[in-house]
């Protein structure tokens, strides 16, 4: 039993995502990246898309896994509401970047109402403090609302994928009705 216990701790520390370090007021790190929205390759740039309105920045650790396709699917469930908020959203992971395209118009995960970006190497989770401890080569779990000024309105990190889109519309909400809002 001890060693169940044993093994059981050390998987909790292996799987546990970094704390975001990045916080709201901090500089959302400027980046382009190889995207799929509806299996359409294209250029992902944060600058470009922050022009139109705030973004959330979502990172998971691979596509076509568990708790990814759960984040995914809720995502894509609630793009209206982000819509109708002026908001955006694109996932960004560096796990299975090979099964993006495919990832982008699965019509049980993102289906095709958000972009995917390829994060080779995890520099972009990497620059936005979102990588797992033990395995820095992977995105964590998290997610950030940039508003239209380029800085962290808010962030959200959890490896449990339920909670992710309510935090981020509930923070998207908070940041449209602030006076003088920059999203």
């Amino acid at each position: 039993m001890r060693r169940f216990a044993t093994l059981a701790a050390a998987l909790l520390v292996l799987s546990a995502p970094a704390l975001a370090a990045l916080k709201p007021g901090d500089a959302a790190p400027a980046f382009s990246a190889p995207a799929y929205l509806a299996g359409k390759p294209f250029t992902f740039d944060l600058k470009a898309a922050l022009a139109k309105g705030p973004v959330v920045v979502y990172f998971f650790p691979a596509a076509f896994t568990p708790g990814c396709n759960v984040e995914a699917a809720a995502f894509s469930q609630a793009i209206d509401r982000f819509k109708a908020q002026g908001a955006s959203v694109i996932g960004v992971t560096a796990g299975n970047t090979d099964r993006l395209a495919e990832f982008s118009k699965d019509t049980e995960k993102c289906a095709g109402k958000f972009p995917v970006a390829a994060d080779e190497g995890a520099k972009i989770a990497k620059s936005f403090d979102a990588t797992m401890t033990m395995k820095p080569d992977l995105s964590s779990r998290t997610s950030y609302l940039i508003g239209k000024d380029g800085r962290v309105a808010a962030e959200f990190d959890a490896m449990n994928p339920n909670q992710h889109v309510k935090q981020m519309l509930d923070a998207l909400s908070a940041m449209k009705a602030k006076p003088g809002a920059k999203g």
